[in-house]
This record gives structure tokens, C-alpha cells and sequence, in this order.
């Protein structure tokens, strides 16, 4: 029997206005898990209503108390791993150790969260008048617009909204239609558990063909404040358009078209397993994974060997199988994209080394290719999917300009055994992230997160999202009488 979701406005579980419901479906087995709300505009305005009216008492409450709700959270949220892995398997066909992972590092958020709270915000100026007492304090903007995807539902789900609640702010939370149990009211039950004010986090669930209306309708609201947005640079350009109308700052997260780089005194044998997981975690649904493999010449055969044979070896299948590495992407149609962006390359020179083929369902093998021409859709395109391009070169300054030929700049992995080499290819690659003698995906709560160019702006993590989701104001105390010429 398929489970029943309702909105969550003003701390209460309710219809949607209109009634209607959408399917929340298994993507490995087809089946409904979930009947879910279909939200229409008329719910998206009582949503802002419950969270307007909650910004002032919960902008209010004393730190101290914000914070252990946070960290009460953190410690719910941990002891929900088992729970977490069926919802992620049946929502968006997560392996258990990808839930795993969802759990730990979003319990982590919210503790970062905690204790950002409490962290000084704000300095003392100078001031010119003789007297006077200058300050610039952090205020919470009001209420915040946020959209969650569903690749890592939840630590995607507490990262849109942590930040924002920790600031003070009051949030509306859309999630993703492919994952709105495991995004957004898994993360509200856990936080209202805690302790959560009622109305200080609403979740406003829609059918697919409302998305664009939904969202629209939300930003759109004066009373919203600012926005938050984590998914394809495609949707990510369209909200971040209606956050410019309106006039309202905005965080995105967006697509990546992401690089390893191994140099030429890699350690091959780490390199194919830090490689492994950089595109095959997930099945390659992460925004970090590497799609694109560049190799030094001297190293290119070697590795290529081994990277492939592991990758070979990979289990693909039925995400709840303890084993599976390679699990369902999230719909059928997200399979036949990859395997699309495979044919073509293929027809256009490239040569794969393991898997290609059609997918079984949703599910699509571990893929490798090499000799991918540039103007094969999959040299530019997010794979987004288990497949990577391996691709040689013979100096640092070819690497680093394969590496630089994308719109995208979310992060980079180079692996080396010489942390000098490695920074100094590092500063030439245009990311928001790099990491150096590691690979492209990882994830730290206090760490400031997000791209540059087509992967967005706008940082997420430690001080830099409570300065995204906070005012500065200036405050002066005059400390005696001035003196007016006139």
C-alpha cells in the first residue's frame, strides 16, 4: 500500500486546495511509493502566510535555544540511517551506503548549523563623528524560497534549508517530484521532532507539469525574501531569472562538467580507486562526479588498464542489494538520455572500453570511453550518469585547458603525490572547488560550497551561508549630544 503525504503549512499536515495528489514512483521497480499533494498557487500563498507570520518570533528566539534544536536534530536524524535507506531506495533507487552517507553528512550539517548560530556576527566600525559607536550586524532577511533536488535528497534537503533557519529566517521548501518524502518532509519531521516553531518550515509538494507554475508563484512573492536553488544549470538559469525580477538575491547550485586530473607522479593504484568512486558513486547522479578523466601520457596506459577492468567489475542493479555500486538512475528517461549521449559519441569516433549498450530499465551500466571528438554531445554535455571519457595529455598546460574548456565550474580533483605540483595546477583550473590528491566529489559542512561560471553562485557551508541568507546593517549608538548648523 503506497504512503500518504500531505503539505506541511503552519506546523499542520494538510490537502492541497484543489485536492489533487500526485505519484511519487520506485524508479528500479516502477511501482508507486507514495501518493504525495499536488500544490497549486493557492497553497504556495498560504505557505508564505504561516512562514511570514512565524519570521518574528522565531528571528527572535535566543540563540541558545535556536541552536539546540539544531543539534537535537543532528542526533534524531543519525538514528534514522535504516529509514533514511528504504525511502532513498524506493524515492530515487539510493544504495545503502549512498543513505548512509546522506544521514552522516546531513546530521553534520545541521550541527555546523548549530553552531553557527552562536558564532559572532557582525564588527565594530570607526566613526567619523566624535562620540558615536559604529557597528555592521548580520539580520535574517525574512522568509526564504527553497528548492531541493533529489540525487542527495538528504543532505540536499538540510542544506536548503539549515543555513536559512539558522539565520533566522522562516523557509518554504519545494522539493524535487522525484524525491519529496526523503528531501523535504523527512527533514521536517525530524526538525519538528526537535522542536521546531510551528510555521517556521513549510513544505509545499507539486505534480511535475506544475513545477515551473509553483516555482514562479513562490519567488514572486514580496513577502519571500531571498532564494535557493540546487539542480541543472538549465532550471537553475530560469530561477535565477525570476530571483532577478523580483530583485532577490539568490543561491545556485548548479550543473558540473567536472575533471580528475592525474599527473604524471600519481600513484596509479589510488588513482583508479579515487577515479572509481569520483564517477561511479551515485551512479554518476552527484553534481561533483567526474565525467571527463584526464590522464598524463606516461601514466595513460597503465591506468586505463586498470580503470577499466575495476570499472567492469562494478555490481549494477537492485539498489537494496548490500553490494550494488552502480543502482537505477532516477527515471527511465534519464537512462535513454545517457545511453543517447553514449550512441552518439560512438558514432562520431569515440571507442567505449566497458558497458555502453542499452539500459535494462533504469538502469544503466558503468560505462568508459576514450577518443571522445569535441563535437560529439557528450564532450560538453553533464553525463549525469555512470559513464566518463578518458582522455590523455602530454603536459600540466594541456591539462589544465581540457580541464577549462566548459561553461561549468563547480570542482576538480588532481591526484599527485606532490602537493606543489598539484596546487600549483590547481590555482590555474577555473572551479569553486579543488581538491589535490583526491577526486572531484566531497562535501564538507563548515566548508564554503559552490561553482563559478555555468555552475552557479553563491556559497553554501559554515560562515558563508549565513552571510547568503542574512542582511548587514549599519548601526550607529551616538554616545553624546551632536552639534547641527542649522
Amino acid at each position: 500500500m503506497p504512503l500518504t503525504r500531505e503539505l506541511l503549512i503552519g506546523g499542520k499536515h494538510v490537502p492541497a486546495a484543489s485536492g489533487r495528489t500526485t505519484e511519487d514512483i520506485n524508479p528500479y521497480t516502477g511501482e508507486v511509493y507514495a501518493t504525495v499533494a499536488a500544490a497549486g498557487p493557492q497553497d504556495v500563498t498560504r505557505a508564505v502566510d504561516a512562514a511570514d507570520a512565524a519570521f518574528p518570533e522565531w528571528a527572535a528566539l535566543a540563540p541558545f535555544a535556536r541552536r539546540a534544536i539544531f543539534l537535537k536534530a543532528a542526533d534524531l536524524l543519525d538514528a534514522r540511517g535504516e529509514q533514511v535507506a528504504e525511502i532513498m531506495a524506493h524515492e530515487a533507487g539510493g544504495t545503502r551506503p549512498w543513505a548512509y552517507f546522506n544521514v552522516a553528512l546531513a546530521a553534520n550539517i545541521l550541527r555546523e548549523a548549530a553552531a553557527a548560530i552562536t558564532a559572532p556576527r557582525g564588527e565594530v566600525l570607526s566613526a567619523q563623528e566624535a562620540g558615536t559607536l559604529g557597528l555592521a550586524v548580520r539580520e535574517p532577511r525574512g522568509v526564504v524560497a527553497a528548492f531541493a533536488p533529489w540525487n542527495a535528497p538528504v543532505i540536499l534537503g538540510v542544506r536548503a534549508v539549515a543555513a536559512p533557519l539558522a539565520a533566522g529566517n522562516t523557509v518554504v521548501v519545494k522539493p524535487s517530484e522525484d524525491a519529496p518524502i526523503a528531501c523535504a518532509l523527512l527533514v521536517a519531521d525530524v526538525l519538528r521532532e526537535a522542536g521546531l516553531p510551528d510555521g517556521v518550515l513549510n513544505v509545499v509538494t507539486n505534480a511535475p507539469q506544475d513545477a515551473a507554475e509553483i516555482a514562479e508563484v513562490l519567488i514572486a512573492d514580496p513577502r519571500v525574501r531571498a532564494v535557493n536553488f540546487t539542480g541543472s544549470t538549465g532550471v537553475g538559469r530560469i530561477i535565477g531569472t525570476h530571483a532577478a525580477t523580483h530583485l532577490k538575491p539568490a543561491v545556485l547550485e548548479l550543473g558540473g562538467k567536472n575533471a580528475v586530473i592525474v599527473l604524471d607522479d600519481a600513484d596509479v593504484d589510488y588513482a583508479v580507486d579515487a577515479v572509481t568512486f569520483s564517477v561511479f558513486m551515485n551512479s554518476g547522479q552527484i553534481c561533483m562526479s567526474g565525467d571527463r578523466i584526464l590522464v598524463h601520457e606516461a601514466l595513460a596506459e597503465e591506468f586505463t588498464r586498470k580503470f577499466t577492468a575495476k570499472v567492469a567489475s562494478l555490481r549494477a542493479g537492485d539498489p537494496a542489494h548490500p553490494h550494488t555500486v552502480v543502482g537505477p538512475l532516477v527515471a527511465a528517461s534519464a537512462a535513454r538520455r545517457v545511453a543517447a549521449l553514449v550512441k552518439d559519441a560512438v558514432a562520431r569516433g569515440a571507442t567505449v572500453l566497458t558497458g555502453g549498450g542499452e539500459p535494462e530499465g533504469t538502469v544503466h551500466p558503468a560505462t568508459v570511453l576514450t577518443d571522445v571528438p569535441k563535437d560529439a554531445d557528450l564532450y560538453y554535455a553533464e553525463a549525469f550518469g555512470p559513464v566518463c571519457v578518458i582522455e590523455a595529455f602530454a603536459d600540466d598546460d594541456t591539462a589544465v585547458a581540457v580541464a577549462n574548456d566548459t561553461d561549468n565550474g563547480l570542482t576538480c580533483g588532481i591526484i599527485t603525490e606532490n602537493a606543489t605540483h598539484g596546487l600549483a595546477v590547481g590555482r590555474r583550473v577555473r572551479t569553486g572547488i579543488v581538491h589535490i590528491n583526491d577526486q572531484s566529489v566531497a562535501d564538507e559542512p563548515h566548508a564554503p560550497f559552490g561553482g563559478v561560471k555555468a555552475s552557479g553562485y553563491g556559497r553554501f557551508g559554515g560562515r558563508w551561508g549565513i552571510e547568503a541568507f542574512s542582511n548587514t546593517r549599519w548601526v550607529t549608538i551616538a554616545t553624546q549630544q551632536a552639534h547641527y548648523p542649522f
